[in-house]
């Protein structure tokens, strides 16, 4: 896939959208707008920075829904409470890592899904810190 090193500046409006109760804005506020490129928003280190697309729902307790997509940023340090891709055994996975110790536990964000404790002699490779989630309203 070509990288591309050309900015994507979308309309940014600069008043926030209301989830809860509505309060009608100004006319005016229509026409006031910056622009924000995405890529700057959401990758801080462009080399280091994979996407993915989530199949399964162990996740979603985190906002991490199938189908999501998520931007992963290798260059950040995973510490204990960071959601994070992880290869365990060649199995890829997203999870929350927990460390207690020198032990690592992968934790659901699921209940249906109990937490997997890694044993001594199980290999586990962090690939990377999840740092965005992206997925389209149901």
């Amino acid at each position: 896939m070509p990288e591309s090193t050309l900015p994507l500046a979308l309309p940014q409006y600069s008043s926030k959208v209301r989830a809860g109760q509505s309060h009608f804005p100004s006319p005016a506020q229509d026409y006031e707008q910056e622009f924000l490129d995405l890529n700057h928003r959401f990758i801080t280190n462009p080399p280091a920075t994979f996407l993915f697309v989530v199949a399964g729902d162990s996740m979603i307790g985190a906002g991490i829904y199938p189908g999501s997509t998520i931007i992963v940023d290798r260059s950040k340090k995973a510490k204990s409470g960071s959601i994070v891709i992880v290869d365990v055994e060649g199995e890829w996975m997203v999870k929350r890592l927990k460390k207690t110790g020198r032990a690592f536990t992968l934790l659901s964000e699921n209940p249906a899904y109990p937490p997997i404790e890694l044993q001594p002699d199980q290999s586990l490779i962090v690939f990377g810190v999840v740092t965005t989630v992206i997925h389209e309203p149901q």
